[in-house]
Order: C-alpha cells, then structure tokens, then sequence
C-alpha cells in the first residue's frame, strides 16, 4: 500500500514525498481513511508508530477543503516538547497552504500566544492548563472546533489532566469529530472515550508491546557502579545518539555533569529548566550538537528524534509502561535501536515485570568486572545500635515479650549517687490497710 490510495490530495502527497516517505506504516493506513470519512476514531499503537501523522494529514486535508473562520482544530497533548513536535509536523506537511497554526502551553509568557491566537489560528496544539488560561481570557473561542485529538491519552490523565480536559471538553460543539490516540487502553481511558467521543471506530495495533525493531538487554550492575556502567557504554562505538533515563531531576543533573566532565556533549532535559533551555536542548540532540541526553520521564514522550540509536536506562523505570514508552525513543519508522537498562539487585521484581509484559526474558549483558543481578545478594540493613532486642520466646509470650522478671531495666551509672525517695503526701489515716504492691491513687495536690 502506498500513501496515494489514501485518498490524500496532491499537496500532501507532494510533501510526504519530500520527507522521504513511501508506505504509510500500519496506524496511518488503517486510521487515515475513517478520518478522512469524519468518523470518530480511538487509534491504540505504540510509540514511534507514526500516530501525529496518521491524525495531522487527515486534518490539514479537511481544513484546506473547508472555509475558514476561527479555530477549527484543537490538538490536546500533555507537554511542551511534543506539542511543539506536533506544532512542527503540521507546518511542515502543511507547507505552501494557507492554514494558521499556533501553539499553547505553559512556562512561557502570555503575549506571544495571545498574538498568534488574536491572529486568527485555524489549528492549536495546546496543553490543558494554558488553553484553559486562554479560554477563561477569551482569547479561545471553542464554538467553531469541528475537530479535537486527545493525543497521549494515557499520559494526559497519568499527569492529572482528566478535569482539566473534561471542563474543555464539555464547552465544544456536540456535533464535533473527536479522535483519540493513546499507546494504553486503560479504565480511565476507556471513560475518557465514552465520554468525549460518539460511536467510534478503535483500531488496536499491538498497543502493549515495544516496536519490533528493538532490541532489548539487562546490564546487570551494583548500585554503586551504575556510573562506571554508563561510561563504558558510552565508549564503545555506536552510530546515533544516545538517550539516558534518570528517575528524578537532580540525578540527571549529576549524570550530565559526570559526563561532561568525561568529555561527552551532553545536554539536560528535565522539569527544572526553562522552557528556553529544554528547547535548546532538544534543537541541539536534533542536530547533533550534542551526542547524549539525560532527562526523566518528561522525554518518554514527545521526542522524536530519527537519530537515537541507543535509550540507555540509567534508573529503572517504575511501570512496564514506561519502560515502554522510554524505549520507544529509539526504533522508531522502522529503524532499528537498543534499549539497555541497568539493573541493581533492587530491581529483580521489576524486571520480572517487564519482561511478563514483553512476553520473553530480557537477555543479559554483562560488562566485564560486574556481577550479575542475580549474583549480587541484597545488601542487609545494618544491625541498630544500642541495646540488644531480646530473644522472642513463643513459650513465653505469642508476641514474644519476655518475662517480667527477665525485661531489661536501664542501670544507673556507676557515678550516679541513688536518689532518695520521698513521699508525695503525709501519711494518712488508713493507709496501713492499703497493700503495699497496690500503688496510690491518690496525687499531689496543687493550690488552686
């Protein structure tokens, strides 16, 4: 199958053409002509499938054939990167037709967005809590949307979008087409569908597995020599550039400044940056300004960078999920890439995870002067210092409390003179008849 039974017209074909693009991959074929036809459409793929295609071209296609006036198509997408790599996709497939595009998300200021919207925008990429700002300004007027795209719509609501798209959703047109793309179908995906959408067509293409042009290996390491594992990957030859995970932000800063020092070209990307300075880094991965990205799970989705050739896991992920989506990075329109985690004792229960989900085990490659994961014993807690617990004896308690003769009783120091005990009150009539094990009930009194 080729692009041109798709029923495109001859300028998307044109610029298909120039991006060095023959057959529509899967997604696109099976999606493409429904959306076409003005069907709701629930798209289930995985990364790195060609999804902002499949929905983009069919969209510039019914903007070009239809009279403008205001915002016609709203693309709702949970970051900054990949709304501007969607942004990006439409400019470029668009180029030459006279459809206006602009894009709106937060950490940067107001003015630029609010000109290109004053300006009358036929298609934004929007991020929920700044398209909401700009609705509540006026500057968005949502009654002449004839089409939204719920693009990630996993991730949207894993980063709690779910109010946000709903208060969204429900100031649209009813008679709207609503197409939803997502690499998971999960409960709260499914809610989200039956609630937006009217009677839609689901294509399902192997949503829960990485693309088949990856390879998968375990770099089996002790925590401490995660870094040494990391360097001597690096320095073995590759073709590409190479994507390192971390699980927070200031452990990506410290690998980057670990590399950097090492020589390496090395940019960050995380939530700490500016917006100026996740751009700059990302133009820069692009065009091979620099070799290596280190950035947290804000790049598992959004990137799409042709050249990565390795996604090096420098910290386990927390769900199969995103280890899939931070591999899907690399491999991507058929490509081939490797996905390389390193893995501590501490990650035995994860990875067996992961590799149910894939449904084969993860080869293991070792580097030369590591242990294995599996050899490497859990390292124990250190005993408390102190006092010893004493010995449980179910005999003598089932909580294993010892006897009362047998608890131990703090001792005074050696220097420490006895206190002497005093009474808390006088003696009073009576008391001789109290036994002497029975404490008083009685306390001292106070002046009121």
């Amino acid at each position: 199958m080729s692009f041109t039974t798709l029923g495109l017209s001859p300028m998307l074909l044109t610029h298909i053409a120039r991006q060095g693009y023959t057959t529509p991959t899967p997604i696109q074929a099976a999606a493409i002509p429904p959306i076409l036809a003005g069907n709701d459409v629930i798209g289930l793929a995985q990364t790195g499938t060609g999804k902002t295609a499949a929905f983009v071209l069919p969209i510039l296609q019914r903007l070009q054939r239809s009279p403008a006036g205001g915002i016609r198509a709203l693309i709702i997408t949970p970051t900054r990167e990949l709304a501007e790599q969607i942004l990006g996709t439409v400019r470029t497939l668009g180029a030459g037709s006279r459809i206006r595009s602009a894009s709106v998300y937060g950490g940067v200021g107001f003015e630029a967005q609010e000109r290109a919207l004053r300006g009358g925008a036929d298609l934004i990429v929007a991020c929920p809590g700044r398209l909401l700002d700009h609705m509540s300004r006026g500057y968005v007027h949502c009654g002449t949307i004839t089409t939204l795209v719920l693009d990630e719509a996993d991730r949207l609501l894993d980063m709690g979008f779910a109010p946000a798209i709903r208060r969204i959703v429900t100031q649209l047109p009813a008679a709207r087409q609503t197409l939803l793309f997502s690499a998971t179908m999960g409960p709260d995906v499914a809610d989200l569908v039956r609630a937006a959408t009217r009677d839609p067509q689901t294509i399902r293409l192997s949503s829960d597995r990485p693309a088949e042009t990856i390879a998968h290996a375990i770099v089996p390491v002790a925590e401490e020599q995660k870094m040494m594992a990391l360097l001597e990957l690096l320095r073995r030859e590759r073709a590409g550039a190479v994507l390192v995970f971390t699980r927070t932000k200031h452990r990506a800063d410290r690998v980057a400044q670990r590399l950097e020092r090492e020589g390496a070209r090395v940019a960050r990307l995380h939530s700490n940056r500016s917006q100026r300075q996740r751009q700059m880094a990302l133009d820069g991965f692009r065009d091979g300004t620099f070799d290596v990205l280190v950035a947290t799970d804000i790049a598992a989705r959004g990137i799409d960078v042709s050249t990565v050739s390795q996604v090096i896991n420098f910290d386990m992920p927390d769900t199969s999920d995103a280890y899939i989506h931070r591999i899907g990075r690399t491999g991507r329109a058929e490509r081939s890439g490797d996905a390389l985690t390193l893995a501590t004792p501490a990650d035995r229960a994860m990875v067996r995870v992961i590799e149910r989900a894939l449904g084969a085990p993860l080869p293991r490659h070792p580097l030369p002067g590591l242990p294995m994961v599996d050899d490497v014993p859990p390292v124990a807690a250190p005993a408390p210092q102190g006092r010893p617990a004493p010995t449980r004896d179910h005999r003598a308690d089932p909580y294993g409390r010892p006897p009362a003769h047998q608890s131990p009783r703090p001792s005074a120091p050696p220097h420490a003179a006895p206190r002497p005990r005093t009474p808390d009150r006088a003696a009073q009539p009576g008391d001789e008849a109290r036994p002497a094990h029975q404490p008083s009930l009685h306390r001292r009194r106070y002046p009121r």
